[in-house]
């Protein structure tokens, strides 16, 4: 669980400088330039990925079972995960109304994300991991919601044409982890 623990410090602390610090990440960003502060900020996400991923695995060799998940749960998680993967793509397509109404659709995605995952899972590691994504994904979704107010940001209004590219590219993208991928690299298919 030590690994598993570590990596979440890594990549989570990494992904929370704007959230504690975002005066020193800006003086970093000056000092380093922004290709040499993207470069750094992607190793350390990368080690502490792969951390998460080699604790995570190591964790589930040796489960401790807290609770037993009820029986509608994988399917609230199906649906949350499917609103998830729409989301990420409206992160970056512009002009939907994702981005209208949400703001911040990316990380919203990742708490849907994560709850989704922490109801439907009751092993210990499972809580330390998700449990940990829900929280950077609540903490981090204030603080930029505190920047875009001290900003004056507005996001523009959305059209429905614009909300096709997210959706649809969301609910491939889904099909093909949850039918597909989810099995072979997590080694559980949502599906059976």
């Amino acid at each position: 669980m030590s690994i598993l623990i570590l990596g979440l410090v890594i990549f989570l602390g990494g992904h929370s400088v704007r959230i504690f610090a975002e005066d020193w990440r800006k003086a970093r960003i000056a000092r380093m330039g922004e290709k040499n502060w993207k470069a750094a900020y992607s190793v350390v996400s990368l080690i502490g990925l792969v951390l998460i991923i080699w604790g995570y695995g190591i964790a589930r060799r040796e489960p401790v079972v807290l609770w037993a998940p009820p029986v509608w749960a994988p399917h609230l998680t199906s649906l949350l995960t499917l609103i998830a993967f729409i989301l990420f793509p409206a992160a970056h397509a512009p002009g939907n109304h994702f981005k209208t109404i949400v703001k911040h659709p990316m990380t919203a995605g990742v708490g849907l994300w994560a709850f989704g995952h922490l109801i439907a899972n009751g092993m210990l590691n499972a809580v330390v991991l998700f449990g940990a994504f829900l929280v950077w994904a609540v903490l981090d979704y204030a603080a930029a919601r505190r920047r875009d107010r001290a900003e004056g940001v507005v996001y523009p209004k959305g059209t429905l044409s614009r909300d096709v590219m997210p959706v649809v590219a969301g609910v491939l993208l889904w099909v093909a982890f949850v039918f597909f991928l989810h099995g072979w690299l997590i080694g559980v298919k949502p599906f059976g």
